[in-house]
């Protein structure tokens, strides 16, 4: 079970500038990272291959992936604002967190993370 999550702050800032850079579209990344007991540390973002961004969605076809086992989840952006994931977004879920960044996209004021079920995850970022 997890109990938090803890990102590095270069990942908070990749993923508030990749959300920028790709608005009015959504923007999509994978997280790279790592359990550590009970908590999952998140240290690096990657451009899946192929992804496709548009207004009000994003993807990435999942069968064309290499096996990456240190991938842990997804982080994407809602350019409406919303701070929570849709239906789309849970039925879609890739890995074990999904993090969300909603606009303006200025600060981590603007991002959350959930879990599976939709649930938000306690998060902490790191600054090393």
């Amino acid at each position: 079970m997890m109990a938090s999550v803890r990102i590095q702050r270069v990942v908070v800032d990749s993923i508030l500038t990749y959300a920028k850079i790709f608005h009015p579209k959504e923007g999509i990344l994978l997280l790279r990272g790592r359990n550590e007991k009970n908590t999952i540390l998140i240290d690096e973002v990657v451009i899946p291959p192929f992804a496709v961004h548009g207004t009000g969605f994003s993807t990435f076809p999942v069968h064309r992936l290499p096996a990456d086992f240190s991938i842990v989840g997804t982080a994407h952006s809602h350019p409406s604002g919303t701070l929570y994931p849709s239906i789309g977004d849970l039925n879609n879920f890739y890995g074990k967190v999904m993090i969300i960044t909603a606009y303006p996209y200025r600060s981590e004021q603007q991002i959350a993370i959930f879990n599976k079920n939709g649930k938000t995850v306690a998060f902490k970022i790191l600054n090393n």
